[in-house]
């Protein structure tokens, strides 16, 4: 029997064994066989934040030979819409070599996404989420007429991608389900049409990274926001009854050295400082973990092209969660437009203010020079 190679797209994975991981977005591909099945593993959030329609293309593109069975894996929160539609039809030109399968989650985006594939299957003990879309916006009342049909729109787009996964549902109940932001068990997709097949049940937490973003939405399962206060899982090679460890002699000048090293591979040279003060060389783990949310942390403000409060948010320490809300909030106030995303706000963030257009002191003094030389003119006109 011939051993079958699987080779992998990871959403913020570095390899197989810890798709957990939630930093590194990798692509692996090993061996050869008679047979291959290539995999992909959207697991994270979908759009800037996450993983983009553009990397999962091409990616995808970089692997698919166009004949090879491929599996596209989800456990998303979802993210922004256009990109899961972009991932949607990605899939769906595979045609019959592609399945999606839900391991914990598809939510939003990602619940477009997977319906792009033409087998779905989905784990007995995940669920798949359905809703209207969601957008913030700030301007003045054509800013939000206009919002409001692009909504339309978007949410016409989202019926034709779970009707073209479901032809023979009854549309005025999808519509229904939509509108409510319903969750839905294995047995009620696959009952829907929005699933093929009931798999077995797999360990992997539903909001695995995303529990600050699952509390975003108004009927999230209380199982699944348990899981947001579960303790670590302790580390089965330590007994509770054995000794208190010694701490290990800590080298702050290997530590700065590599804090050093390290920024300057990645191309963030200017959070060394930063860097240095939020973790304050207590341990290489401390370090690690603080090198891996700084570089995370600059792609997140490159991404909203706000550069430049990468080094104030390294030094204060901030996690990826709260400068994502930062950013959020300034993208929002800065008024430069407005993006489709069917994630939502988080509960505990201050609402966007809506703010009238500014005044334009050049622009005022420049139409009254042009106001008052019309009408010099004119009078030079009359007495002539």
């Amino acid at each position: 029997m011939s051993k079958k190679t699987r080779p992998r797209v990871y959403n913020r994975a570095g390899k197989r064994v810890s798709v957990q991981d939630k930093t590194w977005y990798t692509l692996q591909a090993s061996g050869e066989a008679a047979e291959r099945v290539i995999e992909v593993f959207v697991y994270g959030e979908i759009g800037t934040w996450g993983i983009t329609a553009n990397q999962f293309v091409q990616d995808l593109r970089v692997l698919d030979d166009g004949v090879s069975p491929v599996i596209a894996a989800f456990n998303s929160i979802g993210g922004d819409l256009f990109d899961g539609l972009a991932m949607h039809n990605a899939l769906s030109r595979l045609g019959e070599r592609c399945t999606g399968r839900i391991d914990a989650l598809a939510a939003s985006a990602a619940s477009v996404a997977v319906c792009g594939a033409h087998r779905v299957v989905i784990a007995s003990n995940a669920m798949l989420m359905i809703h209207n879309p969601y957008t913030y916006v700030s301007g003045d009342a054509e800013d939000f007429r206009r919002v409001a049909d692009v909504l339309d729109q978007t949410l016409e787009a989202i019926i034709a991608a779970y009707k073209a996964k479901a032809p023979d549902i009854d549309e005025v109940e999808l519509r229904r389900l939509v509108a409510n932001e319903t969750w839905l068990t294995a047995g009620e997709a696959v009952a829907l049409g929005l699933a093929d097949e009931v798999g077995d049940g797999v360990t992997v937490k539903a909001c695995l990274g995303q529990g600050a973003v699952l509390q975003r939405y108004q009927h999230a399962p209380a199982e699944l926001l348990a899981q947001l206060d579960e303790p670590s899982e302790p580390d089965p090679e330590l007994e509770p009854d054995d000794p208190p460890q010694t701490p290990p002699v800590v080298d702050s000048t290997k530590l700065a050295l590599m804090i050093t090293q390290r920024c300057a591979e990645a191309g963030i040279s200017n959070l060394v400082e930063p860097l240095l003060s939020s973790t304050r060389l207590e341990s290489e783990e401390i370090v690690q973990a603080g090198l891996t949310r700084a570089k995370a942390v600059n792609d997140l403000c490159v991404a909203a092209r706000l550069p430049e409060f990468s080094v104030e948010y390294v030094a204060a320490g901030l996690d990826v969660a709260a400068v994502r809300a930062r950013l959020f909030d300034k993208i929002v106030s800065s008024g430069k437009g407005f993006e489709i995303d069917n994630s939502l706000p988080l509960n505990n963030d201050p609402a966007p203010p809506v703010q009238a257009k500014q005044p334009d002191p050049t622009s005022i003094w420049a139409a009254r020079q042009a106001a008052q030389s019309g009408t010099a003119h004119g009078a030079k006109g009359a007495r002539a």
